[in-house]
């Protein structure tokens, strides 16, 4: 959004509150985690680790916040995701907005949250 002046992302942005409560009280979240623009890659190359930066981290390719959703398939994964106001909202189009759906296979708890 960086294209757009202050104004018209401010603008952009105060549709998204009421798709966004739509969500929220669909029952279905069960974790909402804002991220940074940064983001890195570890891969093993020969005995070392090598990071980069990863290809999310670019700045078309930005990922704003993760949702973990409890859905009973992938049918209904779509259906509560297409409440985002990615989906809803006319200028995400304009802005190359998009989610992106992957099952869980496994969920465990660890540690301590500070």
């Amino acid at each position: 959004m960086e294209a757009l002046s202050g104004t018209q992302v401010d603008a952009v942005m105060s549709e998204c509150p009421p798709f966004m409560e739509e969500l929220y009280n669909s029952g279905k979240l069960m974790l909402v985690a804002g991220t940074d623009a940064e983001a890195k890659v570890l891969q093993r190359v020969g005995a070392e680790v090598k990071v980069t930066d990863s290809p999310a981290g670019e700045r078309h390719r930005t990922i704003g916040c993760v949702f973990l959703v409890e859905a009973a398939d992938m049918a209904e994964a779509i259906r509560v995701a297409s409440l985002h106001p990615t989906t809803r909202i006319g200028a995400g189009e304009q802005l190359g907005w998009r989610i992106g759906i992957s099952p869980v296979h496994s969920l465990e708890e660890r540690g301590s949250r500070k």
